[in-house]
């Protein structure tokens, strides 16, 4: 293997801390896993099935490849190539293609227990290649999942691939596809007892998983309520996306799954919100020796808060920022943020929020920790004339303890916007679990909003109470959320169809 793969992939895999690994193709069987499932694992994809789940890396050799990628978008962070495919803002690894002949099956068999990364004609055996390599990066035994492999060209492909790209006619991709089952049975045996355990997803004889037992493997399952609700659910992403599209998208799609109705990102300028001597100091990650370097990663350019709203457009979900400064207040104005955050942090920047005030076109989230009534006052006196404004109770602490949830002050907000209908009672939850938020609601909350994260790193700093992605947590918190608002009910009081009189009143003659 060359020794320039192992640094970008060792990075790659670095972010993520469990040790799964799904390797993804495009058939139909594919489109029975949950998004979700794919969210906290490194995910290598075939050809261009970077368009039924955002890979990290990426593998092909096709140049109809590149066209598809080209009119679809390049979703990857890494593809190992061996075309001159270059597009901007992504990594790209060339590795010579070697064909495959009626002689040389045995000679790629052996080549998938080398160290030498190539580009195969079967695919899953380079992908194959690239997880045995995760696995001596992270130094132990790494699961890999092969999704969307059914070896059956009649079936088509998953319901992501709308438009085909392929230029073989169906007889050779027929005998193609077909063919590569062999050698799948052929790496399963060679592979026994190595670095991966690999496990064929699906409904063929050596398959370990079905479909099914793969999403119960990973998500816990949770009754679905269905109904129209006037709670208002946030995942707050923070920072947790490090700067890297691919990893924002699985937040929003898992966050989307899981039943939120808003994702919040933050947008902040790094020169000037950090002191010089704050961004000198020596900081641990993938992305330099500085916390310079680590905060300038964590920020999203331009075109990911471009790709942000296209995403959240086609997903159904709206999405919004906190702007801690001047400048990212600006350009949230620009970029369509749905709405405008102001968090606890910057309650003592009153210049900052009164031109906030005045210029302000969109509904403002407001978190109140760290302040008092006096604030209170003033904020209610200095945005009198936003569209609407969202006062969310909040304590600063991570994680707050249950005496200082004071869960309360969103039952006096309530009071608050009967009489202002602009205003709109809220909670923002670093409170361990769904609880707090629960009692929010029944107190008059019309938004909750939790922290999420997408797994854990050795490098990166979490808060304790941010829910994974990963497993079924935020899922469960919807869903206690969703209860919570189906117990509260309404205010008018009624004869519910549940209810029947035991001893019914019949009047004497």
């Amino acid at each position: 293997m060359t020794e320039s793969f192992l640094p970008q992939i060792g990075a790659i895999a670095s972010t993520y801390v469990n040790d799964t690994i799904f390797i993804l193709g495009k058939g139909p069987s594919a489109d029975d896993i949950p998004q979700e499932v794919f969210a906290g694992s490194l995910v290598i994809g075939l050809n261009d099935a970077e368009r039924i789940y955002p890979s990290d890396i990426s593998i092909f050799h096709a140049d109809w490849v590149k066209n598809a990628l080209a009119h679809e978008g390049a979703r990857a962070q890494l593809y190992i190539t061996s075309t001159d495919f270059n597009p901007p803002n992504t990594g790209v690894m060339k590795a010579p293609h070697v064909q495959l002949t009626q002689e040389s099956g045995d000679l790629m068999v052996q080549r998938l227990l080398s160290d030498r990364i190539v580009i195969e004609d079967v695919l899953f055996m380079t992908a194959l290649q690239v997880a045995r390599h995760v696995a001596k990066v992270r130094g132990r035994r790494q699961t890999v999942y092969m999704v969307g492999f059914d070896f059956r060209t009649e079936v088509g492909n998953a319901r992501a691939i709308a438009r085909h790209y392929e230029t073989d006619s169906q007889s050779v991709r027929q005998f193609r596809i077909e063919m590569q089952e062999n050698f799948l049975l052929n790496a399963l045996y060679m592979l026994n007892d190595s670095e991966i355990d690999v496990l064929h997803v699906g409904g063929r004889p050596y398959s370990r998983l079905t479909s099914e037992g793969l999403t119960s493997e990973f998500l816990s399952k949770t009754p679905d309520i269905s109904r129209d609700w006037s709670v208002e659910i946030v995942a707050e992403l923070t920072t947790n996306h490090f700067g890297d599209r691919g990893r924002l998208e699985r937040m929003v799609r898992a966050a989307k799954a899981a039943g939120a109705n808003l994702v919040k990102v933050q947008k902040r300028d790094v020169e000037t919100f950090y002191s010089p001597e704050q961004l000198a100091a020596p900081y641990k990650s993938p992305f330099g020796k500085t916390f310079r370097d680590y905060r300038h990663q964590l920020e999203l350019s331009a075109e990911d808060f471009a790709y942000l709203d296209k995403l959240c457009t086609s997903l159904g979900i709206r999405w919004f920022a906190s702007a801690l400064d001047e400048p990212s207040y600006r350009f949230l104005m620009d970029v369509g943020s749905f709405a405008i955050k102001l968090p606890s942090t910057i309650s003592e920047h009153r210049d900052y929020l009164q031109s906030v005030a005045e210029s302000c076109d969109r509904p403002i989230v407001l978190s109140t920790g760290m302040t008092d009534k006096a604030y209170e006052n003033w904020v209610l006196e200095t945005f009198a004339n936003s569209p609407a404004l969202y006062l969310l109770q909040c304590n600063s602490a991570y994680p707050t303890p249950a005496e200082d949830c004071n869960v309360g002050v969103v039952r006096h907000y309530d009071r608050l916007a009967r009489v202002n209908s602009r205003i709109v009672p809220g909670y923002s939850s670093h409170d361990h679990g769904w609880f707090g938020s629960a009692m929010a609601v029944a107190a008059g909350a019309k938004m909750v909003e939790k922290h999420v994260k997408l797994g854990d790193t050795e490098w990166a700093h979490f808060d304790a109470v941010a829910l994974d992605l990963t497993k079924s947590d935020f899922k469960d918190y919807v869903r206690k959320i969703r209860e919570a608002e189906v117990v509260v009910g309404f205010e008018n009081k009624a004869v519910m169809p549940s209810e029947h009189h035991k001893y019914r009143y019949v009047p004497s003659n």
